[in-house]
């Protein structure tokens, strides 16, 4: 991203110099659709930013620039809130608003947002642009920063004005991961560890299937809605589960023929994923890089088979990854039905992996996709000097 060209940009729309601010996406290594299940998820955030920049206004209106649409809107703070317009301007409006419920009233300010997070692949370009608004404006409004305030803020935007009710990983990797490690999360009480996994011999490279996951809002709202049902039944049988956090694959077994088939498919794979996670975290503390891979793959069966929220695209993305010599494991990132996959790579077969994923995804598909080579990077920062 030219950040020159940016501050350049917003001086001769706004006639001023703006501050700046910054907030990742993120890859999240394994833990997927467990973060609305009160359960653990390992995201780091990626060294891709949407920058937000920004000046304080006197008055309640945003003057928001999208760079990269070449669009513009307005949002008066002392208007009636738009929600839900499938649009932009939702996670603008939506962020401020729910600060101003959060943190009380903010300030009007002129913004311009660009972002090089690949949008609509799974790697949370909607909270990298909620956490980045949320900071711009909170610190041009001279509001002190909480920043698990600022993502449960961001996440409410994400649900009552973008409509889709995702768990809280995405903002709070944007906001609290940190550099060199993925962030190992509990979902319900919000601790949170950082577990170092770069090391110099793997890669952590990301594969784009170019593929948009249209069906991922109304088939996610799904998947949310079949996991609340399972809970109730369960509840109803098994005293103090909350969360299919709360219960035992053991527990799941006994209880089989008391859910729908589908039901009981959805949790296995968050009650599985769970237990994936932990112990993916523990085999990166041993730097047992082998054991980590199995488990992603082990993942990535599980949301084929049992969530039922990959694709043609995704699966054929790690058929091939599992086929090259060096690498350890893969799997579909993010909501499915599309966008990326996530592969644990020796450095020395690089060069291989990329050429049997070009190859073998243009054979099948017609087309190439788009490969990442990402590195852990900081939560969201204002960007000086």
């Amino acid at each position: 991203m030219d950040i020159d060209a940016l501050i350049e940009e917003f001086r001769t729309k706004f006639g001023a110099s703006p501050r700046l601010f910054r907030a990742p996406g993120r890859v999240n290594l394994i833990g997927e659709h467990t973060d609305y299940n009160d359960g653990f998820v390992m995201p780091f955030a990626i060294d891709r930013d949407t920058v937000v920049a920004g000046r304080h206004r006197d008055d309640r209106k945003i003057e928001a620039v999208a760079h990269d649409l070449s669009e513009s809107a307005t949002v008066d703070l002392d208007a009636t809130p738009q929600k839900k317009r499938k649009s932009w301007i939702d996670y603008v409006e939506g962020t401020a608003r729910s600060l101003e419920e959060e943190f009380g009233k903010v300030a009007g300010a002129d913004i311009i947002i660009s972002s090089d997070v690949p949008i609509g692949a799974g790697l949370s370009s909607s909270a990298a642009l909620e956490i980045s608004i949320g900071f711009a404006l909170l610190s041009m409004s001279e509001i002190v920063i909480d920043r698990e305030r600022l993502a449960f803020a961001a996440q409410r935007a994400e649900h009552e004005y973008a409509g889709i009710r995702s768990g809280i990983m995405d903002q709070f990797a944007s906001s609290f991961c940190t550099k060199g490690s993925a962030m190992l999360l509990d979902c319900r009480s919000l601790e949170r560890e950082q577990i170092p996994f770069e090391t110099p011999e793997v890669a952590t490279i990301v594969c784009d299937t170019k593929v948009k996951h249209s069906l991922a809002s109304s088939e996610y709202n799904k998947r949310r809605e079949e996991c609340e049902e399972g809970v109730r039944i369960i509840s109803e049988r098994i005293p103090g589960v909350k969360a299919l956090r709360d219960v035992t694959i053991e527990q799941l077994e006994q209880l089989k023929n008391d859910l729908p088939d589908v039901v009981y498919r959805r949790c296995r794979h968050v009650i599985s994923e769970n237990k994936r996670a932990l112990d993916a975290a523990d085999a990166f503390k041993r730097h047992d890089t082998a054991e980590a891979g199995r488990l992603m793959f082990e993942s990535h069966r599980s949301l084929r088979d049992d969530y039922e929220v990959s694709s043609a695209e995704l699966d054929a993305l790690v058929e091939i990854a599992k086929g090259v010599d060096g690498v350890y494991g893969a799997r579909m990132t993010g909501g499915g039905f599309g966008g990326c996959t996530v592969n644990l790579v020796k450095r020395t077969a690089i060069d291989e992996f990329e050429k049997e994923i070009r190859e073998g995804y243009q054979a099948k598909f017609g087309k190439e996709p788009d490969i990442y080579q990402f590195h852990a990077a900081d939560g969201a920062s204002e960007i000086v000097g």
